[in-house]
């Protein structure tokens, strides 16, 4: 059976999930459902990254040990996720033991390895970034994601030599070994790379300024943080060190799904760690945008996080996941507002889907009894529905391997707009008029049905629960959970003489 390893970043817990931090992980898990229904074996893992005097400090601020402070955060992730319906494998926390241990064994391999060695440094130090930035990078004095002065620190750390490792990174990236997508972000990486020289990095701070943090196995007055620790969980989170079998089984990630703020360090410091331990590097790094808040990156430093599960709650969660991957393009920035919000939500999804699933069904139970009719002959405005429901298909999977979820959305908005429209033509009310237009009628129900059970499977991956609700008002006896693409997806299969069984209304308008 093939696998598929998809990934988001682990977010940091210096604040709880936000609009954010749950847009790429619906992404993924938008992903992962979609390769799951070709019946591959998929393994999708998220987290969260708990170490560093950010969060040291945040836990103090609130007068929490940090390990206390990690957990409440982290069980906030949790219920966020699931509260979006989030289909992970595993949940992956930095202060899980296994890999704590397997983040000293990469130390170590590194120290012994002569990667690693003791310097003395002064530079200026963002504690937002948990990095040193050069003072160019600085906009009036400040750090340009976190809008603070870094701070001028002077102290003996240990570094990895990441300049050792820029020659093999141009060519593995601009040889597409390492995928970076859209095209624009790897052009940036290469630009980088061709341009500037890659410095040496400081991966360690001395425990009298950093005690949250894990120690260097070789030097234990010092503790590692973000770059060695954190990257390692798309390792550990698959059995890296102790499930030999599972490791192998899903690694290379075929894909990590990061923000463009971090994908420098991606590109750069996590290939030539996995170099440097002699660990394949991933198949392919997808760079997704951001939403924004009149046009600033939401963030709680900023003030302006959204919370996705108060959204959820307000206009459903399926109404959420639609909203957030079809309002723009996956690879591109987009301002996010309510007023938006609710127009998708009535237009798309209360018009057009909400209303066909609703009226379609109240006709085969005035017409028909409530029974699914036996289809017929057809005649080319039936055969035209199914050559949409195909096109469909085959349009929407083309954008799903590329990340275009919002084309892929479109493409199925499309063929739910061409049921209404074919209904609206052949006009059942009409047909049920004349006794000698039963059959004909009979058939352009079925075809409208057949019609619907195929939106349901389109829209699976994007909207669970939606999918599932009209799996059942169609009554279908068949699990959902067992169709797999591209068999279920074959015109004809939806069984005549079953008894549908109309529900609410999918999605109530907004008034």
């Amino acid at each position: 059976m093939p696998k598929f390893y998809v990934t988001t970043p682990i977010y940091y817990v210096n604040q709880p999930p936000h609009l954010g931090t749950a847009y790429p992980t619906i992404a993924a898990d938008v992903i992962a459902r979609y390769h799951r229904l070709f019946g591959q074996d998929v393994f999708f893992l998220t987290g969260t990254d708990e170490h560093g005097a950010k969060v040291a400090q945040s836990a103090e601020s609130v007068g929490k040990s940090p390990k206390q402070f990690c957990d409440e955060i982290a069980d906030q992730f949790k219920k966020a996720w699931g509260a979006l319906n989030i289909s992970n494998d595993h949940f992956i926390r930095t202060t899980d033991s296994e890999h704590e241990r397997a983040v000293k064994w990469a130390l170590q391999r590194l120290y012994d390895g002569e990667y690693v060695y003791r310097h003395k440094y002064e530079g200026l130090y963002c504690v937002g970034c948990e990095q040193y930035i050069p003072k160019s990078s600085l906009v009036q004095g400040k750090c340009p994601l976190h809008r603070k002065e870094p701070e001028l620190l002077t102290e003996e750390c240990y570094f990895f030599k990441l300049s050792q490792f820029q020659d093999e990174l141009l060519t593995r990236i601009s040889k597409r070994e390492l995928k970076i997508e859209p095209v624009q972000r790897e052009n940036e990486v290469l630009s980088f790379l061709r341009g500037e020289k890659l410095q040496d990095l400081a991966i360690s701070r001395s425990k009298s300024k950093v005690r949250w943090g894990i120690e260097l196995p070789f030097d234990r007055s010092h503790t590692t943080y973000v770059w060695v620790d954190a990257f390692l969980n798309y390792l550990t989170g698959i059995g890296w060190l102790w499930d030999g079998e599972k490791f192998e089984r899903y690694w290379p990630a075929d894909v990590h799904l990061i923000g463009k703020d971090i994908l420098r360090v991606h590109a750069t410091i996590w290939p030539s760690l996995l170099l440097a331990l002699g660990v394949e590097l991933p198949r392919k790094i997808f760079v997704h945008g951001f939403f924004t808040v009149n046009g600033q990156k939401m963030s709680k430093s900023l003030g302006n996080v959204i919370d996705p599960v108060f959204l959820a709650g307000k206009y459903g969660v399926d109404a959420l996941r639609y909203f957030i991957l079809g309002a723009f393009p996956f690879g591109q920035d987009g301002d996010f507002s309510l007023q938006r919000l609710e127009h998708r939500y009535n237009a798309d999804l209360a018009n057009d889907l909400g209303n066909l699933a609703s009226r379609l069904l109240a006709m085969v139970e005035k017409y028909r009894g409530g029974i699914i009719p036996t289809s017929g002959k057809e005649m080319e405005i039936d055969l035209n529905l199914r050559r949409l429901a195909e096109r469909a298909f085959l349009e929407a999977d083309k954008c799903f391997r590329e990340f275009a979820f919002s084309e892929a959305l479109a493409r199925i908005w499309e063929f739910i707009r061409g049921i209404n429209k074919y209904i609206d033509e052949v006009a059942p009310w009409s047909l049920a008029k004349k006794e000698e237009q039963r059959e004909r009628l009979d058939m352009v129900l079925y075809t409208a049905l057949e019609g619907l059970r195929i939106v349901a499977l389109l829209i699976r991956p994007f909207m669970p629960s939606t999918s599932k609700e009209l799996w059942n008002q169609l009554s279908i006896e068949e699990k959902l959970e067992t169709q797999r693409f591209p068999r279920a997806l074959e015109w004809g299969l939806l069984k005549p003489g079953i008894e549908v069984k109309r529900g609410k209304p999918l999605f109530p308008r907004i008034k």
